[in-house]
């Protein structure tokens, strides 16, 4: 939807294909956050960032896997987008200005007010329909079509009583996701993490990756994805990082910690299904609960009882049936850490975060696949490459179609990486010509 409305900003007819009956994907299921560096929302917290700096935290967080080409257009990109959907198309994006994301130096998160992507989605639909932009559902592409160049002319799509229509298009943009729900994919490029949970969109079966395949063109970094270590279990809610980046641990079936939190929640996806069960808990207080209200995935987790809350670390332990002197043990150790500034045994430093303090909370959860970052390989201006690495001039991806920036592996996602790539490659390939 953000290519649609930036092409028609330039003047060219659109049509939005949209497999499902509604559109919503894995946005919908997120908190729906934008990150972005130098945009006025930073500017009014008097918070200094660049375009440049962001880049510096995404190469870091990827181990310098990720393509500078497409680091630097995405970073560069993305606070013109912000400010576009801003003031241009009137969405309420505010900065997220009470907790750090794991990797960031500067707090750079936009959002609407609620935190949820679902209302990112439903605003965006508004701004299409209200343009008079088609969002024709029910839809699903099987083919697209070449002309006698190999360039894409077109695409052939299913409608609900089976039969197939023909679309012509002087260009086409695959925002349709990776591959998530495809489980055979996963497990071909992704094993450690194929019996997971998906927490992403179902509709994410990897078709640009079989249309990039007839084609012949390139794809990167398909053993790429974000988990997330967070998942309410058995509820399937997802329990926003700002739970433990204000000083919360994740202890397993022992009572026991096992890792250093604060490298992020993609990696704790493998570190939590490590554990017994596949499961943890996260252990935060009510200040943090307090913090993590303003997102209505933890409203609804409280609301269905997954967040459940206690005096003392021991009682804390019977809600949860766990070892009552090994938690206390645990929280006990963490608070010497936190009290001394140094780096616990597990390498992490707790910083200025104040103490825990009753009444605790705690939350049962296990780690999930939430989306693939791999995908087809894009230039800075969004278009597909062929295997020999010509740039295609009718086709383009964006979002989870294209390659990311998260590097080959889970440790490299970023906060708010999806949506870099969604805004930002969306923003870049609407705006190119035809």
């Amino acid at each position: 939807m953000v290519a649609a409305l930036s092409a028609q900003e330039a003047s060219q007819e659109v049509l939005v294909l949209e497999r499902d009956a509604v559109p919503a994907g894995s946005t919908a299921l997120s908190a729906g956050l934008i990150p972005a560096a130098g945009t006025a929302q930073q500017r009014a917290a008097g918070i200094e960032d660049s375009p440049a700096r962001f880049a510096e935290d995404i190469q870091r967080k990827a181990h310098g896997e990720a393509d500078p080409a497409l680091v630097r257009a995405l970073t560069e990109a993305i606070p013109e987008a912000v400010a576009w959907l801003t003031d241009g198309l009137g969405l309420p994006l505010t900065l997220v200005e009470d907790f750090d994301y794991p990797g960031h130096s500067r707090r750079r998160m936009h959002g609407l007010p609620d935190r949820a992507g679902a209302s990112l989605v439903d605003a965006l639909r508004s701004l299409c329909e209200a343009r008079d932009i088609p969002i024709v559902c029910d839809r699903r592409v099987e083919t697209l079509f070449t002309d006698a160049a190999g360039e894409v002319a077109g695409a052939a799509a299913r409608l609900p009583d089976g039969t197939a229509e023909e679309i012509g298009a002087r260009r086409v943009i695959l925002a349709c996701n990776g591959y998530g729900g495809d489980k055979a994919r996963v497990a071909r490029h992704m094993p450690q993490i194929a019996e997971a949970l998906y927490f992403g969109h179902a509709g994410n079966t990897g078709e640009a990756l079989g249309w990039a395949e007839a084609l012949g063109l390139k794809t990167a970094q398909l053993g790429a994805y974000q988990g997330h270590g967070n998942v309410a279990h058995p509820h399937g809610i997802l329990i926003t990082w700002a739970v433990i980046t204000e000083g919360g641990v994740q202890v397993n079936a022992e009572g026991r910690r096992f890792w250093n939190e604060a490298q992020g929640y993609s990696e704790a996806a493998r570190a939590v299904l490590a554990q017994p069960g596949g499961q943890a808990f996260t252990i935060f207080d009510a200040r943090i609960a307090g913090v993590a209200r303003q997102f209505a995935d933890f409203r609804a987790a409280e609301a269905q009882g997954a967040v459940r809350r206690a005096e003392t670390p021991e009682a804390l332990a019977k809600l949860f049936d766990l070892p009552a002197e090994a938690l206390a043990r645990t929280m006990a150790e963490a608070e010497a850490a936190r009290a001394s500034g140094a780096a616990d045994t597990f390498g992490r430093h707790f910083g200025a975060t104040p103490p825990l303090a009753p009444p605790y909370c705690g939350v049962r959860v296990t780690g999930a696949l939430f989306h693939t970052q791999g995908g087809l390989a894009v230039t800075p201006e969004a278009r597909a490459v062929r295997a020999d690495g010509r740039a295609m001039h009718s086709l383009f991806a964006a979002g989870g179609a294209a390659v990311g920036v998260s590097g080959s592996g889970d440790s490299g996602y970023l906060s708010g990486n999806g949506l870099l790539a969604a805004v930002g490659l969306g923003r870049i390939a609407g705006r190119q010509p035809l």
